[in-house]
């Protein structure tokens, strides 16, 4: 495979991992990480898929699954060990990978499995971090990531964390796309912009200054040295989200939800 026909996510896992001890949909591989070796995981474009949705880096009923066992395969391991490596999620997906046979045959679970695996990591004690380097849409995203300790993107173009596109996303509430962006611009949770993403509290670092396409040496040691020092910001902060409640910025946009919990808490413990 050629560098240009490489995704973000691939071409960012062969900068920070080197090459995959997994084949497609999804690789997986350790290497050092600061001080410590972690364990690093991204969904890649998988041509012969035996389903024709799930051919991009997209997440779907095998990817689901594959995610899974990977993640919980760690944890396993790293308990007979005593360690608890990093897990860095490379995240470059566009969507999940709904279709008729995906739905009758589970893709909810597959997701939901993906999903779990990372939560349990987490609880465990494994520093997760998910680094954003492209699309992060969707199911694929609450799959892939989105269960990390610590968030951190990349500030390039085509990078957007959303429910879905915004072409779709223009066409399910009868706007134009233009006028999606202007609604954007006034509902933080509608916009497609990274730096309203981070006014939800939810991402931690904004890198500017690098190559999502094709990263310098400089670059991606760059880039490792902030995933390094998320890991130990990881490790020595809650195994919970809560953290993603407490920022300056939370606290106003997300005033509401905050609200919501203190009084769910109250009640549940009278």
């Amino acid at each position: 495979m050629s560098e240009n026909t490489m995704t973000r996510g691939q071409c960012w896992f062969r900068a920070l991992a080197g090459e995959s001890r997994t084949g497609a949909p999804v690789w997986s591989g350790d290497a050092a990480l600061g001080a410590e070796t972690a364990r690093f995981i991204a969904v890649v474009p998988d041509p012969g898929n035996r389903f024709p949705r799930a051919v991009d880096n997209v997440v779907g009923l095998e990817q689901g699954w594959r995610l899974a066992r990977i993640v919980r395969d760690t944890i396993e391991e790293d308990a007979r060990t005593g360690t608890r490596r990093p897990i860095v999620a490379i995240v470059d997906v566009k969507s999940q990978a709904y279709g008729y046979r995906e739905e009758m045959l589970g893709i909810h679970l597959a997701c939901a499995a993906a999903v779990d695996a990372y939560a349990a990591a987490r609880a465990a004690g494994h520093p997760v971090v998910a680094l954003i380097v492209g699309p992060a849409m969707s199911g694929a995203f609450l799959a892939h990531g989105y269960q990390a300790n610590r968030i951190v993107a990349l500030d390039a173009p085509g990078i957007a964390v959303h429910a879905m596109g915004k072409e779709a996303a223009a066409r399910v509430t009868r706007r134009t796309v233009e006028a999606l962006d202007a609604l954007g611009e006034t509902i933080t949770p509608m916009s497609y912009s990274l730096a309203a993403f981070a006014k939800l509290g939810l991402l931690d670092t904004l890198i500017d200054g690098v190559d999502a396409d094709a990263p310098t040496d400089t670059q991606t040691e760059r880039v490792r040295a902030v995933l390094s020092e998320t890991v130990r910001s990881a490790r020595s902060g809650p195994r919970n989200l809560s953290h993603r409640l407490e920022s300056a910025t939370a606290k106003t946009t997300r005033a509401a939800s905050i609200e919501v919990r203190r009084r769910l808490a109250e009640q549940w413990d009278a």
